[in-house]
Parts: C-alpha cells; sequence; structure tokens
C-alpha cells in the first residue's frame, strides 16, 4: 500500500468510533487521502516511518491529525506531546477527538499543544456533523506550512 501523500491520520482504538468516524468523514468528501491506525505506537510508526511503515516517505505529512486520548500501549497524550516537540510535526493541526472532557485531560493536551479538543458526542447525527466540520474547517478552510 502507498502511504504517501496522506492527509488526514486518524488514530482510534475503538473499532465502533472508527467506522463511524470513517463514515462521517466519507460522506463529508474527506476520505480519499485517511490512514487509520488503531493505537498511539502505530501512530508514531507512521509518524517516523518505522514498523509497517518504513517505506513510506518520511517528508510526506499528514495535514491533520485526529487523535483520541485514551489507548492502550502509547496514550495520545504522548503522542501529542512526541508531536508537538518534534520541529518537524509541531506544525501539523492535532484534533483530539475523545469520549472524555474532564478538566485535567483538556487542560494538558492544551498545555501540550492540542490545536482543538473535541468531546465525542453521543448521538449519531451530532457526531456526523461535528465530524463533517472538523473535515471542512482542518482540510479546506485552514491554511497549513506543509
Amino acid at each position: 500500500m502507498n502511504y504517501d501523500n496522506i492527509e488526514i491520520l486518524f488514530v482510534e482504538d475503538s473499532a465502533d468510533d472508527a467506522v463511524l468516524t470513517i463514515r462521517a468523514l466519507k460522506k463529508s468528501g474527506f476520505t480519499n487521502k485517511l490512514q487509520h491506525v488503531k493505537d498511539g505506537a502505530e501512530a508514531l510508526d507512521f509518524l517516523y516511518c518505522k514498523g509497517d511503515y518504513a517505506s513510506r516517505n518520511i517528508k510526506e505529512y499528514p495535514k491533520l491529525i485526529l487523535l483520541d486520548l485514551k489507548m492502550p500501549k502509547v496514550s495520545g497524550i504522548q503522542v501529542l506531546e512526541k508531536v508537538k516537540s518534534d520541529a518537524n510535526l509541531k506544525s501539523i493541526p492535532v484534533v483530539m477527538l475523545t469520549s472524555s472532557n474532564e478538566s485535567p485531560d483538556i487542560e494538558k493536551c492544551f498545555e501540550l499543544g492540542a490545536n482543538s479538543y473535541i468531546v465525542k458526542p453521543v448521538d449519531s447525527d451530532n457526531f456526523f456533523n461535528a465530524i463533517k466540520e472538523i473535515g471542512l474547517y482542518w482540510m479546506i478552510l485552514s491554511q497549513s506550512p506543509h
């Protein structure tokens, strides 16, 4: 598989949430260059071209990272911290897309440089609309140095 020119790196360990998010992005026209990974360790492998992604061009960065917070192996906070402390990656917008609405999680993510923090709506219509708006804003309206 060709992993170059990926526009959205989507990091989500819940299969149900992943299916809903990908479906919402697809209905909004944003999945043609989406890479879904199932945990933070796989996200870092993708970004740093290691493991299954060793053949990926390291100079090809995603335009957006949608990042779950609570995941096995490597948490979303750990991925966020690594991305925002790396000179090559720190300008990539990172949207935390999580079910946690706890103040310490929100504060920590913004301290580390998250560009946005969105609590997943439980209602499927609201969830679809939130994902559509995320795609519209970050992929079309927002300007990026990459």
